[in-house]
């Protein structure tokens, strides 16, 4: 008899159970536009640099399966000419500028964003004479800093790699001042205080030659965990406030939510109008000989989850090509002193994780994210996490399940939807990754109801219904008063097609469809 209950106690244990119904609620409460998603092109895994362009051709694009539009890429700390054989690594050939220019070039080809981040200026201009950070024993243990009286020189720096990069074919769309000034290293870095980082902006920011490299933005220094001392010093003064468009942080050691550094940050940022890239982090990069499993690929999908929930506009993951990344090596790793082949680690080919970035990055880039609020019998779960937003006539909702149970999810939106696509997830095999059905709605409604499967990756993708009582057409005519108008991610429009914001000079507003 105890066999027996041992075997269905162990029975439902490991069997899907179908639940109760989920309630999901978006609201046209408008956050912040996505920009993008991307990775970058660095030295390591992708040796040898980006002159292998097969990473970018598999991810980038409208044409790739994952949609990838912002490519990082390093500074390396030299002149044009200058070509340096690395201070931070063993790699047997020297690298430049050069290094991740055929990438950045298809990257462009493809529409995509290419930006540039120092690990560190010269070394000449540094208090301890070399690119590299300092804190090894061969330097003396001495911080590598950005000497005061070479602040002037920095910025006509960045001037050189962008004309370098111009005159080879690549307009660079943007440049950091420093990857992680917060970070004493033995590899290529340079520290910053916040204070330092002020003085370097408010001071000689004004020497970046945006007349002649038209549209390049400044990014701010990247701090290791997303200090917002790092930006909020900088966005506080009203002269550096005018020279960056953009703030930036990694999100080690502080996820996005429930640590609070990125979310914090995002504050002041989106209150003056800037944006907020996540421009490194590395999920399971320490797991040894396999690939991601399932559960961690999820956890995966949640931290891009909860960056967008953060205010992100700009998710950048670490490198593109290693087997915790996106495309796959074909290399071993070696553990306990022995080579060992990664079992679906072929050089070149897309990997599980790439696909649940798919999710985000074909779908959410170019949206505006709406405002969510969920239940399950009127408490909250954190084994589910759900964003939605606005993209032209289109409402996605994105959900993650990690839990064991599945459930019938109703959802109510904010406008009248008359079709819909479920993109599901639901593990490692190709067969279970980025699965497409349609989610079946008679007649318009504000209320679709729709599977929520257990632990898994979902994207719903629902048509607004042009006609419902939420959208009103209308003919052009101004009898109302002067109306503006505005694209659905907020952009003003000078001739409205489509689905579109109507404002009227009364303050009034509404969705509208205009032919």
């Amino acid at each position: 008899m105890n066999k027996i209950i041992s075997t269905i106690v162990a029975l439902i244990a490991t069997t899907t159970i179908y639940a109760g119904p989920y309630r999901l609620t978006v609201k046209d409460t408008r956050y912040q536009t996505i920009t993008g998603f991307g990775a970058a092109c660095c030295d390591g895994a992708m040796c040898p640099v980006g002159t292998d362009t097969n990473p970018v051709k598999l991810l980038y694009g409208d044409e790739s399966k994952i949609g990838l539009n912002i490519m990082r890429m390093e500074i390396s700390p030299n002149f044009e000419g200058d070509i340096r054989v690395p201070e931070w690594g063993n790699w047997d050939s020297p690298y430049d500028w050069n290094g991740s220019l055929p990438s950045a070039k298809i990257v462009k080809q493809r529409g995509g964003i290419v930006f540039g981040t120092p690990w560190s200026p010269p070394g000449e201009y540094k208090t301890n004479g070399t690119a590299q950070g300092g804190n090894a024993a061969d330097q003396g243990n001495q911080e590598g800093r950005l000497r005061k009286d070479c602040y002037d020189k920095f910025f006509p720096w960045l001037n050189t790699f962008l004309k370098w990069m111009k005159d080879h074919g690549v307009d660079v769309d943007a440049v950091s001042i420093q990857n992680e000034p917060d970070w004493w290293v033995s590899y290529s870095g340079c520290l910053y205080t916040p204070q330092e980082q002020l003085d370097l902006v408010k001071g000689y920011a004004h020497m970046l030659d945006r007349e002649t490299y038209k549209g390049v933005r400044l990014i701010s220094a990247e701090p290791l965990g997303f200090s917002p001392e790092y930006s909020n010093v900088l966005l506080n003064n009203a002269v550096a406030r005018e020279q960056i468009d953009i703030v930036a942080g990694h999100i080690y050691g502080h996820a996005p939510l429930k640590a609070g550094n990125l979310k914090d940050a995002a504050v002041l940022a989106h209150q003056y109008g800037k944006e907020v890239w996540m421009t490194e982090h590395s999920s399971t990069d320490n797991i040894g000989a396999r690939l991601p499993n399932w559960h961690e690929q999820l956890l995966f999908a949640e931290e891009l989850n909860e960056c967008m929930l953060a205010g992100c506009t700009g998710y950048i993951y670490w490198y593109m090509r290693a087997h915790w990344a996106f495309v796959g090596t074909g290399e071993p790793i070696e553990v306990n002193g022995k080579k060992v082949s990664i079992p679906g680690n072929t050089k070149n080919k897309l990997l599980p994780r790439a696909y649940v970035l798919s999710h985000f990055a074909k779908h959410v880039t170019g949206s505006t994210r709406l405002a969510t609020t969920s239940t399950i019998d009127n408490t909250t779960e954190a084994e589910r996490e759900f964003s939605a937003y606005i993209k032209g006539d289109s409402i996605i909702v994105m959900a993650i399940d990690t839990t064991a149970n599945s459930r019938e999810m109703r959802i109510k939106l904010p406008y009248k939807v008359k079709s819909g696509v479920h993109l599901l997830s639901t593990g490692n095999e190709p067969e279970n990754l980025c699965q497409e059905y349609p989610i079946a709605i008679d007649e318009p409604t504000e209320n679709p109801v729709v599977d929520l499967p257990a632990r898994s990756l979902n994207t719903y993708i629902f048509m607004i219904d042009q006609g419902s009582a939420a959208i009103y057409e209308v003919s052009g005519t101004e009898e109302d008063g002067p109306a503006t108008y505005y694209d659905m991610q907020g952009r003003q429009i000078d001739i409205p097609r489509g689905l579109c914001i109507e404002k009227r000079a009364d303050g009034s507003s509404k969705v509208v469809y205009k032919r």
